[in-house]
């Protein structure tokens, strides 16, 4: 199962769409226990960066998706504000990114 990640940040429910209409099994979740039966995970994202790492902690997900990905090796696709959450920061804001790549997202 493909998981898109529900963190209120983005139109989830067309990427789902899109998964299901080239036959793959997606679904939304909205529970980071979910995730752990995910094979791979779909990050997306619309909006400011800062906002991005807070919803994703206050519902629960940073923590989940950090293992996910940094312990079990679940391949993530970030799409948008989700790809940016992946670096250490951004010039959007002031919290920390997930610091999986080596970067800085900066503004252009």
């Amino acid at each position: 199962m493909i998981a898109a990640v529900d963190y209120q940040m983005g139109n989830i429910k067309s990427i789902a769409s899109m998964l299901r209409k080239v036959g793959a099994e997606a679904e939304i979740v909205s529970d980071p226990k979910r995730l752990e039966v995910a094979k791979k995970i779909i990050l997306p994202g619309v909006g400011a960066f800062d906002t991005g790492v807070k919803h994703l902690k206050e519902i629960g997900f940073w923590n989940t998706l950090n293992k996910l990905v940094l312990e079990n090796q679940v391949p993530i696709l970030g799409i948008c504000l989700g790809m940016q959450l992946f670096a250490i920061s951004s010039e959007e804001g002031s919290a920390e990114g997930f610091g999986w790549i080596p970067c800085h997202v900066k503004n252009c």
